[in-house]
């Protein structure tokens, strides 16, 4: 999908189009002053600006017309502001791009049955069985996609055809937005090798940083490397990889149906925030946290045995820990108190920017309930016993 958060706002707000807008944040009090009005009536001027904003949050996504600023998703605000600082402003609704992420999908599952969802804004197809899937090497069928999309949702999409899963994902970032792009086998040299190794999905800055430290900078250079220096230089599973992977070969299916590994959720503070002197408010949002994925896993009917926490510093650096209880959970509390024990294990002698709950481990609950994984009479009584020693929260 192009600029998905971006294009649900502007379906809201079709005063907007055009204008740069970045998505990023909580609401604040002026989105609240505007919620009960008209919302096609608001006026431009009306709408907040990035430039009067003021925190540590980071964009979630902006519109094409704020990207040509170098404006982009993951940057923070206060940086943005800078760069584009007339940009309008929007919270974050994941509530509405919920909703038109299943629209979307429903009406492509209507015309491809084989799709695998890949988040929010992205899905692969299969449509190598679809009658007429061939016309035009795909074009046809791509175009029939991007229509129905667009009459269903008034949303735009980019659609690569290619082989596989890693071509294909690659053509459907060259001709944004609302483009087409169908990389054959014999284009792999004209289309692919002259762009950055960064292009190929799964290389990321540390794998490109040291890719560049050896001199390879494109696909192309990364294809003609030896595989045996590769594996040298990267160990023998990712250096067969990367040399497959520059020479076009995927051979992954489209997966209908997967399980998710883990579900989480965090957040960036304002200002960074001491373990000692903002004990309250660290214990106030790691609680709400917990509730937020506990209230996730229920409403997609999981639970998980692996609690962990994820703490980032002042200086960037990084921190995880985890607990394994005896039985999942999807219960707050039961989340909490195995986050808090993790905290008892991370270093904190350092202000926080970021705190972060994951539960793993996944199992699907079947009737609400956990299944079976000792008997009724013993399982229950084990996590008590456990749960009741885990006291002592730092937050």
């Amino acid at each position: 999908m192009d600029a998905f958060y971006a294009s649900v706002e502007l379906l809201r707000y079709p005063q907007l189009k055009g204008l740069p807008v970045v998505i990023g944040g909580g609401r604040r009090a002026a989105d609240e002053a505007l919620r009960d009005r008209v919302l096609a009536e608001i006026g431009v001027g009306e709408f907040p600006l990035l430039k009067d904003y003021v925190g540590r949050g980071v964009i979630t996504t902006a519109t094409y017309a704020a990207r040509q600023f170098g404006v982009g998703s993951a940057m923070g605000l206060m940086k943005a502001a800078k760069l584009c600082p007339q940009a309008v402003m929007l919270p974050v609704d994941f509530a509405e791009y919920r909703r038109y992420s299943q629209a979307f999908k429903a009406i492509v599952r209507d015309i491809v049955p084989l799709v695998e969802d890949r988040g929010v804004d992205e899905i692969y197809l299969d449509f190598t069985d679809v009658p007429g899937g061939q016309r035009e090497g795909g074009r046809v069928l791509a175009r029939l996609v991007q229509k129905a999309v667009f009459d269903g949702t008034g949303l735009t999409c980019s659609v690569g055809v290619a082989p596989n899963k890693l071509i294909a994902k690659m053509a459907s970032e060259f001709n944004k937005p609302n483009g087409i792009s169908v990389v054959q086998p014999d284009d792999l040299q004209t289309l692919v090798w002259p762009l950055a190794c960064r292009k190929i999905n799964g290389i990321g800055p540390k794998a490109d940083a040291k890719l560049a430290a050896l001199g390879i900078h494109t696909i192309g250079e990364l294809a003609a490397a030896e595989p045996q220096w590769l594996v040298a230089h990267f160990g023998k599973a990712t250096g067969a990889w990367l040399h497959a992977a520059a020479h076009g070969r995927d051979d992954r299916p489209v997966v209908t149906e997967s399980e998710p590994v883990s579900m989480s959720r965090e957040t960036t503070f304002d200002r960074d925030l001491h373990a000692v002197r903002d004990r309250a408010a660290l214990g106030a949002v790691f609680t709400r946290l917990c509730e937020q994925v506990a209230a996730d896993l229920q409403r997609k009917g999981y639970a998980g045995k692996t609690i962990g926490i994820k703490l980032r510093y002042e200086d960037f650096k990084t921190a995880t820990r985890d607990h394994t209880l005896p039985v999942p959970t999807a219960d707050a509390v039961q989340i909490r108190r195995a986050a808090g024990q993790c905290l008892k294990r991370a270093p904190l002698d350092q202000r926080l920017r970021l705190l972060g709950v994951r539960v793993g481990s996944l199992v699907k609950l079947v009737d609400g309930l956990v299944p079976k994984q000792a008997p009724a009479h013993t399982a229950p009584a084990q996590a008590a016993i456990i749960l009741e020693a885990q006291t002592g929260w730092l937050f």
